[in-house]
């Protein structure tokens, strides 16, 4: 292990009580997660999650509350890391403006991401890929 990777992440929900998922493909391998990524070096959790909001959806967020930080070693699955995960429960400033897809990994043209609502009622642990993605389906799914 060379180095910890530290991410964030949002968990948006809407007004029908569905969370947002991100599907995408980077690397070679495809998977869901919640929208969010990696800070970048100078940057803190708050203001790198509204980065990532802006760069992945074009949307502006407010931070609500800190809803869970891995607490088990998780290996990134694209290099030698440790991961690190903060989630946070987010609200769009103004309505979300993007294509939402239906089915997963509906990619249009160039575009190796889309999104797209699931029911906090239907969310199950395989919807999402990642291990931390997994674990705080588990404690929405308890709450």
């Amino acid at each position: 292990m060379s180095y910890f990777n530290v991410r964030v992440y949002g968990l948006l929900i809407n007004a029908d009580n569905q969370i947002l998922i991100s599907d995408e493909q980077s690397g070679g391998k495809i998977f869901s997660k919640f929208p969010g990524g990696g800070l970048e070096l100078g940057e803190g959790l708050i203001e790198a999650l509204k980065r990532e909001f802006m760069e992945e959806c074009d949307a502006e967020i407010e931070v609500l509350e800190h809803i869970y930080t891995t607490d088990f070693y998780e290996k990134s699955s694209f290099n030698d890391s440790q991961i690190l995960s903060i989630y946070y429960m987010v609200k769009e400033v103004h309505p979300l403006r993007l294509d939402f897809k239906t089915i997963p990994f509906d990619f249009e043209g160039d575009s190796l991401q889309a999104f797209r609502w699931v029911a906090l009622k239907d969310l199950k642990v395989e919807d999402v890929t990642f291990k931390t993605d997994q674990k705080v389906v588990e404690l929405l799914k308890n709450s």
